[in-house]
Protein backbone atom coordinates (compact mmCIF):
# COMPACT_ATOMS: atom_id res chain seq x y z
CA UNK A 1 0.00 0.00 0.00
CA UNK A 2 1.62 3.36 -1.18
CA UNK A 3 0.73 6.88 0.01
CA UNK A 4 -1.52 8.70 -2.06
CA UNK A 5 0.47 11.90 -1.88
CA UNK A 6 4.07 10.63 -2.34
CA UNK A 7 3.30 7.34 -4.19
CA UNK A 8 5.73 5.67 -1.91
CA UNK A 9 5.01 2.64 1.23
CA UNK A 10 4.37 5.45 4.43
CA UNK A 11 6.43 5.02 7.56
CA UNK A 12 3.60 6.34 9.67
CA UNK A 13 0.20 5.01 7.55
CA UNK A 14 -3.28 7.04 8.25
CA UNK A 15 -6.23 6.76 6.33
CA UNK A 16 -9.24 9.61 5.91
CA UNK A 17 -12.49 8.81 7.48
CA UNK A 18 -14.13 10.24 5.07
CA UNK A 19 -12.50 9.24 1.47
CA UNK A 20 -10.92 6.07 2.55
CA UNK A 21 -7.08 7.23 1.29
CA UNK A 22 -4.03 6.07 2.89
CA UNK A 23 -1.45 8.87 3.58
CA UNK A 24 2.46 9.26 5.15
CA UNK A 25 1.34 11.37 8.46
CA UNK A 26 3.61 13.72 8.52
CA UNK A 27 2.55 14.39 4.68
CA UNK A 28 -1.19 14.98 5.50
CA UNK A 29 -0.51 16.98 8.24
CA UNK A 30 1.63 19.27 6.40
CA UNK A 31 -1.01 19.82 4.38
CA UNK A 32 -4.67 19.96 6.15
CA UNK A 33 -2.68 22.57 7.87
CA UNK A 34 -1.66 24.58 4.94
CA UNK A 35 -4.95 24.27 3.16
CA UNK A 36 -7.15 22.46 5.68
CA UNK A 37 -8.69 19.83 2.88
CA UNK A 38 -8.14 17.02 0.98
CA UNK A 39 -5.06 16.59 -1.46
CA UNK A 40 -7.16 14.26 -3.41
CA UNK A 41 -10.78 14.75 -3.22
CA UNK A 42 -10.65 18.59 -2.06
CA UNK A 43 -13.28 17.73 0.83
CA UNK A 44 -13.24 20.00 4.04
CA UNK A 45 -10.62 18.21 5.90
CA UNK A 46 -9.54 18.44 9.43
CA UNK A 47 -6.43 16.50 11.81
CA UNK A 48 -9.89 14.41 13.25
CA UNK A 49 -10.57 12.95 9.83
CA UNK A 50 -7.02 11.21 9.98
CA UNK A 51 -6.65 7.38 11.80
CA UNK A 52 -3.56 5.97 12.44
CA UNK A 53 -3.18 2.10 10.51
CA UNK A 54 -0.89 -0.22 12.85
CA UNK A 55 1.15 -2.36 9.95
CA UNK A 56 4.41 -4.16 10.58
CA UNK A 57 7.95 -2.88 10.05
CA UNK A 58 8.93 -4.14 6.32
CA UNK A 59 11.94 -3.58 4.06
CA UNK A 60 11.46 -1.21 1.44
CA UNK A 61 11.97 -2.97 -1.85
CA UNK A 62 15.16 -2.15 -4.17
CA UNK A 63 14.40 -0.22 -6.78
CA UNK A 64 14.27 -1.93 -10.51
CA UNK A 65 17.58 0.01 -11.74
CA UNK A 66 19.42 -1.83 -8.80
CA UNK A 67 18.18 -5.03 -9.26
CA UNK A 68 20.99 -5.66 -11.78
CA UNK A 69 24.22 -4.86 -12.96
CA UNK A 70 23.15 -2.72 -16.27
CA UNK A 71 20.95 -1.16 -14.12
CA UNK A 72 23.28 -0.23 -11.85
CA UNK A 73 25.44 1.59 -15.18
CA UNK A 74 22.68 2.93 -16.18
CA UNK A 75 22.04 4.86 -12.62
CA UNK A 76 25.65 5.60 -12.46
CA UNK A 77 25.56 7.00 -16.05
CA UNK A 78 22.74 9.54 -15.46
CA UNK A 79 24.17 10.82 -12.17
CA UNK A 80 27.31 11.47 -13.95
CA UNK A 81 25.99 13.11 -16.94
CA UNK A 82 24.15 15.36 -14.33
CA UNK A 83 26.91 15.93 -12.94
CA UNK A 84 28.98 17.31 -15.60
CA UNK A 85 25.95 19.37 -16.63
CA UNK A 86 26.00 20.87 -13.11
CA UNK A 87 29.88 21.49 -13.32
CA UNK A 88 29.53 23.00 -16.57
CA UNK A 89 26.78 25.92 -15.51
CA UNK A 90 29.05 26.10 -12.80
CA UNK A 91 32.44 27.43 -15.28
CA UNK A 92 29.79 29.17 -17.26
CA UNK A 93 28.79 31.28 -13.76
CA UNK A 94 32.14 31.45 -13.63
CA UNK A 95 33.71 32.61 -16.43
CA UNK A 96 30.31 35.00 -16.16
CA UNK A 97 31.74 36.67 -12.94
CA UNK A 98 35.31 36.76 -14.31
CA UNK A 99 34.03 38.75 -17.20
CA UNK A 100 31.99 40.82 -14.80
CA UNK A 101 34.79 41.44 -11.99
CA UNK A 102 37.44 42.50 -15.06
CA UNK A 103 35.03 44.99 -16.14
CA UNK A 104 34.79 46.30 -12.97
CA UNK A 105 38.61 46.40 -12.61
CA UNK A 106 38.80 48.82 -15.60
CA UNK A 107 35.82 50.79 -15.06
CA UNK A 108 37.76 51.91 -10.95
CA UNK A 109 41.06 52.19 -13.11
CA UNK A 110 39.34 54.36 -15.22
CA UNK A 111 38.15 56.51 -12.59
CA UNK A 112 40.84 56.68 -10.86
CA UNK A 113 42.98 58.35 -14.25
CA UNK A 114 39.64 60.78 -13.91
CA UNK A 115 39.95 61.89 -10.50
CA UNK A 116 43.89 61.95 -10.79
CA UNK A 117 43.97 63.94 -13.95
CA UNK A 118 41.17 65.87 -12.28
CA UNK A 119 43.00 66.80 -9.23
CA UNK A 120 45.73 67.92 -11.71
CA UNK A 121 43.96 70.24 -13.15
CA UNK A 122 42.60 71.67 -9.89
CA UNK A 123 46.40 71.85 -8.39
CA UNK A 124 47.27 73.84 -12.07
CA UNK A 125 44.00 76.38 -11.84
CA UNK A 126 44.53 77.04 -7.88
CA UNK A 127 48.32 78.51 -8.84
CA UNK A 128 46.89 80.12 -11.97
CA UNK A 129 44.77 81.73 -9.82
CA UNK A 130 47.19 82.56 -7.38
CA UNK A 131 49.12 84.54 -9.55
CA UNK A 132 46.27 86.14 -11.24
CA UNK A 133 45.04 87.66 -7.78
CA UNK A 134 48.88 88.78 -7.47
CA UNK A 135 48.55 90.51 -10.50
CA UNK A 136 45.35 92.98 -10.01
CA UNK A 137 46.72 95.45 -7.97
CA UNK A 138 50.20 95.29 -10.47
CA UNK A 139 51.21 97.61 -13.30
CA UNK A 140 50.62 96.23 -16.83
CA UNK A 141 54.67 95.85 -17.51
CA UNK A 142 54.42 93.50 -14.53
CA UNK A 143 51.21 91.58 -15.61
CA UNK A 144 52.85 91.27 -18.81
CA UNK A 145 56.14 89.45 -16.63
CA UNK A 146 54.04 87.22 -14.87
CA UNK A 147 52.39 85.88 -18.09
CA UNK A 148 55.37 85.25 -19.75
CA UNK A 149 56.27 82.85 -16.55
CA UNK A 150 52.65 81.10 -16.56
CA UNK A 151 53.09 77.59 -15.65
CA UNK A 152 52.70 74.73 -17.75
CA UNK A 153 51.71 71.25 -17.40
CA UNK A 154 52.81 71.72 -13.17
CA UNK A 155 56.45 72.84 -14.04
CA UNK A 156 58.01 76.42 -15.10
CA UNK A 157 57.62 76.13 -18.86
CA UNK A 158 59.48 79.54 -19.28
CA UNK A 159 62.72 80.31 -18.09
CA UNK A 160 63.78 83.34 -20.04
CA UNK A 161 60.65 85.74 -18.58
CA UNK A 162 60.62 89.20 -19.96
CA UNK A 163 63.92 91.41 -19.74
CA UNK A 164 64.44 94.53 -18.44
CA UNK A 165 66.57 97.60 -19.65
CA UNK A 166 69.55 96.61 -17.77
CA UNK A 167 69.15 93.06 -19.24
CA UNK A 168 68.64 91.47 -16.14
CA UNK A 169 65.64 89.31 -16.04
CA UNK A 170 62.16 91.29 -14.40
CA UNK A 171 60.76 90.23 -11.32
CA UNK A 172 57.41 90.96 -9.52
CA UNK A 173 59.46 91.91 -5.76
CA UNK A 174 57.44 91.05 -2.66
CA UNK A 175 54.20 92.92 -2.58
CA UNK A 176 52.92 94.26 1.11
CA UNK A 177 50.60 92.03 1.27
CA UNK A 178 53.66 89.36 1.37
CA UNK A 179 55.15 91.68 3.40
CA UNK A 180 52.29 92.07 5.93
CA UNK A 181 51.86 88.21 6.04
CA UNK A 182 55.56 87.91 6.79
CA UNK A 183 55.08 90.31 9.70
CA UNK A 184 52.29 89.22 11.25
CA UNK A 185 53.80 85.48 11.19
CA UNK A 186 56.86 87.33 12.99
CA UNK A 187 54.97 88.58 15.69
CA UNK A 188 53.09 85.48 16.38
CA UNK A 189 56.79 83.79 16.88
CA UNK A 190 57.91 86.72 19.09
CA UNK A 191 55.26 86.50 21.14
CA UNK A 192 55.71 82.88 21.29
CA UNK A 193 59.25 83.13 22.23
CA UNK A 194 58.73 85.08 24.91
CA UNK A 195 56.69 82.19 26.59
CA UNK A 196 58.86 80.02 25.99
CA UNK A 197 60.02 76.99 28.08
CA UNK A 198 61.76 74.13 27.81
CA UNK A 199 60.01 70.84 26.74
CA UNK A 200 59.69 68.52 29.42
CA UNK A 201 60.57 65.39 26.97
CA UNK A 202 63.79 67.02 25.83
CA UNK A 203 66.86 64.25 26.17
CA UNK A 204 68.84 65.21 28.95
CA UNK A 205 72.20 65.64 29.50
CA UNK A 206 72.86 62.08 30.94
CA UNK A 207 71.13 61.07 27.85
CA UNK A 208 72.91 62.30 25.24
CA UNK A 209 76.05 60.86 26.79
CA UNK A 210 75.38 57.88 26.47
CA UNK A 211 74.14 57.98 22.71
CA UNK A 212 75.50 54.82 20.42
CA UNK A 213 74.86 54.31 16.98
CA UNK A 214 71.32 52.74 16.00
CA UNK A 215 71.10 52.29 12.81
CA UNK A 216 73.00 52.46 9.17
CA UNK A 217 70.99 52.97 6.46
CA UNK A 218 72.56 52.93 2.59
CA UNK A 219 70.31 55.13 0.92
CA UNK A 220 72.59 56.37 -1.91
CA UNK A 221 74.53 54.98 -4.66
CA UNK A 222 78.06 53.78 -4.04
CA UNK A 223 79.23 55.01 -7.53
CA UNK A 224 78.69 58.32 -6.26
CA UNK A 225 78.94 57.98 -2.27
CA UNK A 226 77.83 61.38 -0.34
CA UNK A 227 75.61 62.64 1.58
CA UNK A 228 75.83 66.64 1.33
CA UNK A 229 72.61 67.67 3.03
CA UNK A 230 69.72 66.42 5.54
CA UNK A 231 66.63 67.48 6.64
CA UNK A 232 63.81 65.97 9.30
CA UNK A 233 60.54 66.70 9.55
CA UNK A 234 59.38 65.67 13.44
CA UNK A 235 55.81 65.91 12.97
CA UNK A 236 56.18 62.17 11.01
CA UNK A 237 59.87 60.99 11.59
CA UNK A 238 60.98 61.29 8.42
CA UNK A 239 64.64 61.98 7.15
CA UNK A 240 65.27 63.38 3.73
CA UNK A 241 68.90 63.69 2.62
CA UNK A 242 70.65 65.16 -0.54
CA UNK A 243 73.17 62.92 -2.26
CA UNK A 244 76.30 62.98 -4.86
CA UNK A 245 74.41 60.68 -6.80
CA UNK A 246 72.71 63.69 -8.04
CA UNK A 247 69.57 61.90 -5.96
CA UNK A 248 67.83 62.88 -3.10
CA UNK A 249 66.06 60.07 -0.49
CA UNK A 250 63.46 60.59 1.86
CA UNK A 251 63.86 57.57 4.64
CA UNK A 252 61.06 57.09 7.19
CA UNK A 253 63.35 56.61 10.58
CA UNK A 254 60.63 54.46 12.44
CA UNK A 255 59.36 51.30 9.97
CA UNK A 256 63.51 51.80 8.75
CA UNK A 257 62.01 52.24 5.04
CA UNK A 258 63.00 54.23 2.05
CA UNK A 259 59.81 56.32 1.29
CA UNK A 260 60.93 57.62 -1.96
CA UNK A 261 63.73 58.67 -4.15
CA UNK A 262 64.06 61.99 -5.92
CA UNK A 263 65.82 61.42 -9.05
CA UNK A 264 65.59 64.48 -11.83
CA UNK A 265 68.82 66.41 -10.86
CA UNK A 266 71.74 65.92 -13.59
CA UNK A 267 74.55 67.06 -10.60
CA UNK A 268 74.96 66.69 -7.12
CA UNK A 269 72.06 67.81 -4.92
CA UNK A 270 73.39 70.03 -2.66
CA UNK A 271 70.48 70.71 -0.18
CA UNK A 272 66.99 69.81 0.58
CA UNK A 273 64.37 70.59 2.98
CA UNK A 274 60.69 69.75 3.59
CA UNK A 275 57.90 72.25 3.20
CA UNK A 276 54.30 72.27 3.65
CA UNK A 277 54.15 69.82 6.57
CA UNK A 278 55.53 67.34 4.38
CA UNK A 279 53.81 67.49 1.41
CA UNK A 280 56.43 69.30 -0.48
CA UNK A 281 60.26 69.02 -0.82
CA UNK A 282 62.87 71.44 -2.10
CA UNK A 283 66.07 70.58 -3.51
CA UNK A 284 68.92 72.63 -5.05
CA UNK A 285 71.48 71.10 -7.19
CA UNK A 286 74.74 71.36 -8.97
CA UNK A 287 73.58 71.32 -12.22
CA UNK A 288 72.08 75.13 -11.15
CA UNK A 289 68.62 74.53 -10.95
CA UNK A 290 65.88 74.28 -7.95
CA UNK A 291 63.17 71.62 -7.95
CA UNK A 292 59.75 71.55 -5.54
CA UNK A 293 58.68 67.92 -5.10
CA UNK A 294 54.92 66.99 -4.18
CA UNK A 295 54.16 63.75 -2.38
CA UNK A 296 50.95 61.81 -3.84
CA UNK A 297 48.67 59.23 -2.23
CA UNK A 298 51.23 56.28 -2.92
CA UNK A 299 53.80 57.93 -0.56
CA UNK A 300 56.25 59.09 -3.86
CA UNK A 301 57.18 62.73 -5.23
CA UNK A 302 56.42 63.90 -8.40
CA UNK A 303 58.21 66.96 -9.73
CA UNK A 304 56.33 70.49 -9.95
CA UNK A 305 58.57 72.58 -10.79
CA UNK A 306 61.59 73.24 -12.13
CA UNK A 307 63.29 76.34 -10.77
CA UNK A 308 66.21 77.52 -13.34
CA UNK A 309 66.58 81.26 -11.76
CA UNK A 310 70.37 80.68 -10.73
CA UNK A 311 73.46 80.84 -12.81
CA UNK A 312 75.89 78.71 -10.76
CA UNK A 313 75.75 76.15 -8.12
CA UNK A 314 72.45 75.80 -5.95
CA UNK A 315 74.56 75.71 -2.27
CA UNK A 316 71.59 75.98 -0.58
CA UNK A 317 67.73 76.61 0.22
CA UNK A 318 65.64 77.68 3.52
CA UNK A 319 62.04 77.52 3.48
CA UNK A 320 60.43 80.32 5.65
CA UNK A 321 58.23 79.96 9.15
CA UNK A 322 55.07 80.55 7.19
CA UNK A 323 55.70 77.46 4.83
CA UNK A 324 54.47 79.43 2.18
CA UNK A 325 57.82 81.21 1.02
CA UNK A 326 61.68 79.71 0.65
CA UNK A 327 65.24 81.17 -0.53
CA UNK A 328 67.88 79.49 -2.40
CA UNK A 329 71.70 80.78 -2.47
CA UNK A 330 73.91 79.87 -5.32
CA UNK A 331 77.68 80.25 -6.27
CA UNK A 332 76.71 83.19 -8.72
CA UNK A 333 76.94 85.90 -5.90
CA UNK A 334 72.45 85.88 -5.87
CA UNK A 335 70.23 84.61 -3.57
CA UNK A 336 66.00 84.51 -4.62
CA UNK A 337 62.74 84.24 -2.89
CA UNK A 338 60.00 82.32 -4.29
CA UNK A 339 56.86 81.49 -3.54
CA UNK A 340 56.35 77.83 -3.02
CA UNK A 341 52.38 76.97 -4.32
CA UNK A 342 53.34 78.77 -7.72
CA UNK A 343 57.50 78.43 -7.74
CA UNK A 344 57.68 82.16 -9.14
CA UNK A 345 60.47 83.86 -8.16
CA UNK A 346 59.46 87.04 -6.64
CA UNK A 347 62.80 88.84 -6.71
CA UNK A 348 66.76 87.64 -6.63
CA UNK A 349 69.19 89.95 -5.09
CA UNK A 350 72.32 90.41 -6.39
CA UNK A 351 75.47 91.25 -3.81
CA UNK A 352 76.32 95.37 -4.64
CA UNK A 353 79.78 95.14 -2.92
CA UNK A 354 81.56 94.07 -5.35
CA UNK A 355 82.50 90.73 -4.11
CA UNK A 356 83.23 88.10 -6.35
CA UNK A 357 82.81 84.83 -4.01
CA UNK A 358 79.37 83.26 -4.42
CA UNK A 359 77.34 81.99 -1.21
CA UNK A 360 78.06 78.83 0.31
CA UNK A 361 75.21 78.75 2.80
CA UNK A 362 71.99 80.40 3.87
CA UNK A 363 69.25 79.45 6.46
CA UNK A 364 66.22 81.96 7.86
CA UNK A 365 66.22 83.47 11.44
CA UNK A 366 63.35 81.85 12.92
CA UNK A 367 61.02 84.81 13.32
CA UNK A 368 61.43 84.59 9.50
CA UNK A 369 61.98 88.52 8.37
CA UNK A 370 66.33 87.85 9.08
CA UNK A 371 68.34 85.79 6.46
CA UNK A 372 71.75 84.60 7.31
CA UNK A 373 74.22 83.81 4.39
CA UNK A 374 77.52 82.57 3.85
CA UNK A 375 80.12 83.08 1.35
CA UNK A 376 82.74 81.66 -0.39
CA UNK A 377 85.28 84.13 1.13
CA UNK A 378 84.38 83.51 4.89
CA UNK A 379 82.02 86.64 5.18
CA UNK A 380 78.84 85.77 6.72
CA UNK A 381 75.76 88.63 6.05
CA UNK A 382 72.28 89.59 7.66
CA UNK A 383 69.93 90.33 5.30
CA UNK A 384 66.57 92.39 6.09
CA UNK A 385 63.93 90.17 4.36
CA UNK A 386 61.45 92.92 3.61
CA UNK A 387 63.98 95.11 2.28
CA UNK A 388 66.18 93.02 1.17
CA UNK A 389 69.08 95.01 2.15
CA UNK A 390 72.00 93.94 4.32
CA UNK A 391 71.90 95.03 7.65
CA UNK A 392 75.08 93.24 9.53
CA UNK A 393 78.22 91.47 8.77
CA UNK A 394 80.58 89.29 10.48
CA UNK A 395 83.78 88.41 8.96
CA UNK A 396 85.45 86.25 11.68
CA UNK A 397 85.97 83.65 9.46
CA UNK A 398 87.83 86.05 6.79
CA UNK A 399 91.24 85.48 5.97
CA UNK A 400 92.07 81.92 5.81
CA UNK A 401 88.48 80.83 7.28
CA UNK A 402 87.41 79.43 3.62
CA UNK A 403 83.90 78.98 3.00
CA UNK A 404 80.86 79.23 5.57
CA UNK A 405 79.74 75.53 4.94
CA UNK A 406 76.69 76.00 7.54
CA UNK A 407 74.75 78.29 9.05
CA UNK A 408 72.15 78.06 12.28
CA UNK A 409 70.27 79.92 14.13
CA UNK A 410 68.97 79.37 17.60
CA UNK A 411 65.50 78.69 18.73
CA UNK A 412 66.35 81.90 21.60
CA UNK A 413 66.36 84.15 18.35
CA UNK A 414 69.98 85.87 19.99
CA UNK A 415 72.44 83.51 18.86
CA UNK A 416 73.95 82.12 15.52
CA UNK A 417 76.51 79.60 14.66
CA UNK A 418 78.50 79.94 11.36
CA UNK A 419 80.65 76.82 10.24
CA UNK A 420 84.07 77.03 8.00
CA UNK A 421 87.27 75.58 7.11
CA UNK A 422 88.35 77.47 10.81
CA UNK A 423 86.02 75.99 12.74
CA UNK A 424 82.93 77.28 14.50
CA UNK A 425 81.82 80.98 15.71
CA UNK A 426 79.36 81.89 17.88
CA UNK A 427 77.55 85.22 17.28
CA UNK A 428 75.77 87.50 19.48
CA UNK A 429 72.48 88.57 17.34
CA UNK A 430 72.04 91.38 20.16
CA UNK A 431 75.77 93.16 19.97
CA UNK A 432 76.50 91.92 16.81
CA UNK A 433 79.78 90.34 18.41
CA UNK A 434 81.59 86.96 18.50
CA UNK A 435 81.51 85.82 21.40
CA UNK A 436 82.77 81.99 21.40
CA UNK A 437 85.01 80.26 18.95
CA UNK A 438 85.44 76.28 18.83
CA UNK A 439 88.17 75.07 16.71
CA UNK A 440 88.13 71.22 17.58
CA UNK A 441 89.99 69.97 14.06
CA UNK A 442 93.79 70.65 13.19
CA UNK A 443 93.96 73.14 10.01
CA UNK A 444 93.62 70.44 6.97
CA UNK A 445 89.98 69.33 8.74
CA UNK A 446 87.10 71.54 7.97
CA UNK A 447 84.06 71.97 9.68
CA UNK A 448 80.94 71.30 7.68
CA UNK A 449 78.25 71.07 9.39
CA UNK A 450 76.95 73.15 12.51
CA UNK A 451 73.38 72.83 14.31
CA UNK A 452 70.99 73.71 16.85
CA UNK A 453 68.50 71.81 18.09
CA UNK A 454 64.90 72.71 17.87
CA UNK A 455 64.87 73.49 21.65
CA UNK A 456 68.19 75.49 21.31
CA UNK A 457 69.51 73.70 24.49
CA UNK A 458 72.57 71.47 22.15
CA UNK A 459 74.79 72.53 19.49
CA UNK A 460 76.13 69.78 17.38
CA UNK A 461 78.95 69.99 14.90
CA UNK A 462 80.80 67.95 12.48
CA UNK A 463 84.00 67.80 11.04
CA UNK A 464 86.50 64.70 11.56
CA UNK A 465 83.79 63.82 13.85
CA UNK A 466 80.38 64.69 15.90
CA UNK A 467 80.58 67.04 18.97
CA UNK A 468 77.62 67.57 20.83
CA UNK A 469 77.97 71.18 23.02
CA UNK A 470 75.57 72.42 26.07
CA UNK A 471 74.48 75.61 25.14
CA UNK A 472 74.99 78.14 27.68
CA UNK A 473 74.94 81.94 27.74
CA UNK A 474 77.29 84.33 26.24
CA UNK A 475 79.84 84.75 29.39
CA UNK A 476 79.11 81.07 30.54
CA UNK A 477 81.32 77.96 29.67
CA UNK A 478 79.67 75.79 26.37
CA UNK A 479 80.77 72.18 27.45
CA UNK A 480 81.23 69.42 25.02
CA UNK A 481 79.03 66.81 26.36
CA UNK A 482 79.46 63.90 23.69
CA UNK A 483 81.57 63.26 20.89
CA UNK A 484 80.96 60.68 18.48
CA UNK A 485 83.92 59.12 15.78
CA UNK A 486 83.49 59.13 12.29
CA UNK A 487 82.19 55.53 11.56
CA UNK A 488 82.16 55.77 7.89
CA UNK A 489 85.66 56.25 7.70
CA UNK A 490 85.50 59.19 5.54
CA UNK A 491 86.55 61.55 7.62
CA UNK A 492 83.97 64.04 6.50
CA UNK A 493 81.48 64.63 8.50
CA UNK A 494 78.81 67.06 5.88
CA UNK A 495 75.72 67.14 7.96
CA UNK A 496 74.21 66.64 11.23
CA UNK A 497 70.64 67.47 12.76
CA UNK A 498 69.12 66.64 16.09
CA UNK A 499 65.56 64.24 15.94
CA UNK A 500 62.17 65.76 17.66
CA UNK A 501 63.49 66.46 21.43
CA UNK A 502 67.28 65.60 20.80
CA UNK A 503 65.90 61.70 20.96
CA UNK A 504 68.82 60.99 18.68
CA UNK A 505 71.33 62.19 16.22
CA UNK A 506 71.34 61.94 12.39
CA UNK A 507 74.74 62.32 11.03
CA UNK A 508 75.57 62.11 6.96
CA UNK A 509 79.19 61.67 5.49
CA UNK A 510 81.21 60.93 2.46
CA UNK A 511 79.53 57.54 1.97
CA UNK A 512 76.23 56.47 1.25
CA UNK A 513 74.87 55.62 4.51
CA UNK A 514 72.84 57.70 6.73
CA UNK A 515 73.56 56.44 10.48
CA UNK A 516 71.36 57.24 13.79
CA UNK A 517 72.76 57.80 17.11
CA UNK A 518 70.60 57.35 20.08
CA UNK A 519 70.14 55.20 23.32
CA UNK A 520 69.20 51.86 22.52
CA UNK A 521 66.14 51.60 24.49
CA UNK A 522 64.81 54.68 23.14
CA UNK A 523 64.72 52.87 19.56
CA UNK A 524 63.15 49.65 20.92
CA UNK A 525 60.43 51.31 22.52
CA UNK A 526 59.97 53.47 19.31
CA UNK A 527 59.92 49.94 17.03
CA UNK A 528 57.29 48.52 19.29
CA UNK A 529 54.97 51.64 18.94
Amino acid sequence: MNCSISGEVPEEPVVSKSSGLLFEKRLIERHISDFGKCPITGEPMTMDDIVPVKAGKIVKPRPMQTASIPGMLGMFQIEWDGLMLSNFALEQQLHTARQELSHALYQHDAACRVIARLKKERDEARELLAQAERQIPMSVAAQDTVNAAALSNGKRAIEDGEMGPDGKRVRLGISNSIISELTDCNAVLSQQRKKRQIPSTLAPIEAVERYTQLTVNPLHKTSKPGILSMDILYSKDLIATAGADSNAVVFDRSSGQVVSTLSGHSKKVTSVKFAAEGELVVTGSADKTVRVWRGSEGGDFECRHILKDHTAEVQAVTVHATNNYFVTASLDNTWCFYELSSGSCLTQVEDTSGSAEGYTSAAFHPDGLILGTGNSGGLVKIWDVKTQTNVAKFDGHVGGGGAVTAISFSENGYFLATAAHDGVKLWDLRRLKNFRTFAPYDENTPTQSVEFDHSGSYLALGGSDIRVYQVANVKSEWNCIKTFPDLSGTGKITSVKFGPDAKYVAVGSMDRNLRVFGLPEENDDQSET
